[in-house]
C-alpha cells in the first residue's frame, strides 16, 4: 500500500500566519457599530479585544508573524498530520484520492487551539486577567480553557445549554484547565436572566452565549471577550492549518481538485481553504473546487438571505454583513452543536457571494452514516460537525467512481469525537432523528434585522 500519512518536521512548522484581506477581488464590506450605527473603528473594539488582535482584524499585511511564545505551545502538538484515506477509497471503490488533514491531535482535540492559544497571548501581554467567551459543542471553550491555563489567565465559559447538557464531559474538560463553565442561557447575566423570564427551558443559542459573555466582558474592567470563529483575526489564526498541509500535499505530489470542510462560523475550513484560495485568486487553480458543508437545520449559506445583521442574540455584537437566518433565531438542537450559528464568517460570505466557494447543507443522520464509515475505514471517531465533511467528501468520492475521475479530495477533518459517542449510540440505535429546515422560525427572526446605512 502506498504511504498513508505525511508527517512535517516540526522545524518546518509555518511561522507566520496567512491574511487574505490584501487578496480579496473587492474588499470586505463594512462593520457597523451595534449602537452608532457607524463603521466601527480599531477604538471601538478596544474595550473587549486587546490591541494587538485588533490590528491583525484589519489588517493590510498578506503574512503576519507567530509570537515565538505562540509557537513553543503549539509545536506541543503541531504540526499535524496529513493522511491518504486508502482504505476508505477502497471502500468506496473510488478513483479519488482523498486526504484529510487531522486537526483532533491537539490536547483539546480540534483545530481550535490555534487561535486560543494566540489570543490568551496577547491577552497575557495587554495584562489582561480574565476572559469571557461563548462555545457551542464545547470545543472552543475547552480550547480557550487550555490557552488560558498555559498563560495564566482566568477563563468564564457560558456553553449553550443543549450541548452543556449533551456531552457533560466537555464542562469537565475545561473545569480541569481551571476555567468555569455554566449553561447559556444563565442567571449570571442581564441577557440571560432576561431570556430564561421568557423562556425557562430555552435550549440556548451560540448568539445568546455570545450576548452573556460580552455583558460579562463589558461590566468587568479586568475582562476582555474572546471569540472563536467568524472574526477576520479568528479565521487569519486557523490558517497555520492550511499552511501546513500545502507543505504536506508537496510530499504527497498531490494538489486538491476539491476541498471540502464544515461551516458553523467558519474559522476551521476558513484555516484550511484561505492559503487555497490564492492560488484561485490568481489564476494558477481556476477549477478548484471548494465546499462548504453546513447543517440542515441551521443552513445560513444555503437558505439566508445576505445582509447585515447582529453577531449575537442581544445586538451587543458589531453588525457584519453575512448569509444569516436572523440573530433571534434559535437552532434546532443537532448534535453538532458547532454549526448551530445564525450566520457566517464574513470572509466566507464574501467569497461565496462572489462564486469562489460553494455551499451544501445535509440532515445529521446521513451526516452520522459518513463518520460510522470513516470509523471503519480510517479508526477515527469524527466530532459530529466534520462528519459534515466525510458525507460530501464520500459523496464527491463515488461521484468519481460514477465517472471514472480519479479527482483529488482534501477534507479539512477538524477534530475527534470521543465526547460525542452519545450521538453515535443515538444514531447507532436509530433514535436519531432529522430536523427540516425552520422556515417559519426564520421567517420570523428575519424581522428582526438592524437597519444601517446602505453599504
Amino acid at each position: 500500500m502506498e504511504r498513508t500519512k505525511f508527517i512535517l518536521d516540526e522545524k518546518a512548522m509555518p511561522t507566520k500566519w496567512y491574511n487574505v484581506l490584501p487578496d480579496l477581488p473587492e474588499p470586505l464590506p463594512p462593520v457597523y457599530h451595534p449602537v452608532t450605527l457607524k463603521p466601527v473603528t480599531p477604538d471601538d473594539m478596544k474595550p473587549i479585544f486587546p490591541m494587538a488582535v485588533i490590528m491583525q482584524e484589519f489588517s493590510p499585511e498578506r503574512y503576519i508573524e507567530i509570537p515565538e511564545e505562540v509557537q513553543a505551545v503549539y509545536r506541543t502538538w503541531r504540526p499535524t498530520v496529513l493522511h491518504r484515506a486508502h482504505r476508505l477509497e477502497k471502500a468506496l471503490d473510488t478513483p479519488a484520492k482523498i486526504f484529510f488533514k487531522y486537526e483532533g491531535t491537539s490536547q483539546a482535540g480540534s483545530h481550535k487551539p490555534n487561535t486560543a492559544v494566540a489570543q490568551a497571548y496577547y491577552n497575557k501581554q495587554e495584562g489582561i486577567k480574565r476572559l469571557t467567551t461563548e462555545t457551542g459543542a464545547g470545543q472552543w471553550g475547552s480550547a480557550l480553557a487550555m490557552g488560558c491555563a498555559f498563560f495564566g489567565i482566568e477563563c468564564k465559559v457560558y456553553m449553550v445549554k443543549v450541548s452543556y447538557n449533551q456531552k457533560p464531559y466537555r464542562r469537565i474538560l475545561m473545569e480541569t484547565w481551571g476555567a468555569k463553565c455554566v449553561a447559556s442561557p444563565s442567571e449570571d447575566t442581564k441577557i440571560g436572566r432576561a431570556i430564561l423570564a421568557d423562556n425557562p427551558n430555552s435550549p440556548g443559542s451560540l448568539g445568546i452565549a455570545i450576548s452573556e459573555a460580552i455583558e460579562d466582558a463589558a461590566t468587568h474592567d479586568d475582562t476582555h471577550y474572546s471569540i472563536g470563529s467568524v472574526l477576520n483575526h479568528v479565521l487569519l489564526h486557523q490558517t497555520i492549518i492550511g499552511e501546513e498541509t500545502r507543505k504536506q500535499m508537496e510530499m504527497a505530489d498531490a494538489y486538491p481538485d476539491i476541498i471540502v470542510g464544515c461551516v458553523g462560523g467558519g474559522s476551521n475550513f476558513a484555516g484550511q481553504f484561505l492559503p487555497w484560495i490564492r492560488d484561485k485568486l490568481s489564476g494558477k487553480k481556476p477549477n478548484m473546487r471548494i465546499i462548504c458543508v453546513e447543517p440542515q437545520a441551521c443552513p445560513s449559506l444555503t437558505k439566508g438571505p445576505y445582509t447585515y445583521d447582529y453577531g449575537d442574540t442581544a445586538g451587543m455584537a458589531p453588525i457584519l454583513k453575512m448569509y444569516t437566518l436572523g440573530h433571534t433565531f434559535v437552532p434546532p438542537p443537532v448534535h453538532a452543536g458547532g454549526l448551530r450559528y445564525h450566520g457566517m464568517a464574513p470572509i466566507i460570505c464574501h467569497l461565496y457571494r462572489l462564486g469562489l466557494v460553494e455551499a451544501r447543507a445535509e440532515h445529521q443522520k446521513a451526516v452520522f452514516e459518513a463518520g460510522v464509515q470513516f470509523a471503519r475505514t480510517e479508526g477515527i471517531i469524527t466530532g459530529p460537525e466534520p462528519c459534515h465533511d466525510l458525507r460530501v467528501a464520500i459523496d464527491e468520492a463515488i461521484k468519481c467512481r460514477e465517472a471514472g475521475e480519479a479527482k483529488t479530495i482534501l477534507i479539512a477533518h477538524s477534530g475527534h469525537g470521543h465526547f460525542d459517542l452519545a450521538a453515535y449510540d443515538e444514531y447507532l440505535s436509530g433514535r436519531m432523528k432529522d430536523y427540516a429546515y425552520p422556515a417559519e422560525k426564520v421567517k420570523e427572526a428575519l424581522k428582526h434585522l438592524p437597519k444601517v446605512p446602505s453599504a
